[in-house]
């Protein structure tokens, strides 16, 4: 999938004439790509439109004209979209309440290192499991010893026989952290979004 460039940007106005039937298709595009872990993590896997959409409501709302802003967002962004073999995904923990976050952004310190695809097709090797990585920039920036942030952004590399335990399935989602041990099942819709990023289709 290639990554997004200053030419795929389209200046406001033309994004204005686009924005209701481009905004209808990412959130039809990210119900697909949504998947609930446990009661309040939730993870979006993002592509090539999903970004794209990032990038413009960014530029929208902070009223970004320049090409040196917005390559400062795509520099931000472009590593969301996925090349084949690889996924990425925003993880959120989704808490709602003050006293919620003070209890829980410390109980998940790492929580981003801890996302994992288990792959009953892969058998039960090392290869049943892609673990998820942070890239180091990242990590600099919202990893704290002490509390977590509320977003993450995580990848995932798999190897050409993972891609074809994926197609395979099923595939769970889960998060094997200390203090949250939680999975799901992805649904068919879900995987085939997922097989498309890792085919680069």
């Amino acid at each position: 999938m290639a990554k997004l460039t200053i030419d795929d940007i389209a200046d406001q106005r033309a994004y204005e004439r686009e924005r209701d039937a481009f905004r209808r298709h990412v959130i039809a595009l990210k119900k697909r790509r949504r998947v609930g872990v446990g009661p309040f993590v939730t993870l979006v896997f993002e592509n090539r439109d999903t970004v794209r959409f990032q990038i413009q409501e960014m530029a929208r709302v902070e009223r970004i004209g320049t090409d040196e802003g917005i390559q400062e967002e795509l520099d931000v962004y472009n590593p969301l979209v996925p090349e084949p073999g690889h996924l990425a995904a925003s993880l959120f923990i989704e808490l709602t309440d003050d006293d919620a976050m003070r209890r829980w952004l410390p109980e998940l310190v790492g929580i981003e290192t801890s996302v994992e695809l288990r792959l009953s097709a892969a058998g039960d090797g090392d290869g049943a499991v892609a673990r998820c990585q942070v890239d180091p920039a990242h990590a600099s920036q919202l990893t704290r010893d002490e509390i977590t942030a509320a977003v993450h952004y995580v990848h995932f590399s798999l190897t050409p026989e993972q891609v074809d335990a994926v197609e395979a399935g099923p595939v769970r989602l889960a998060v094997a952290h200390p203090a949250y041990d939680e999975e799901t099942m992805l649904g068919d819709e879900t995987r085939a979004e997922l097989l498309a990023d890792l085919r680069g289709t």
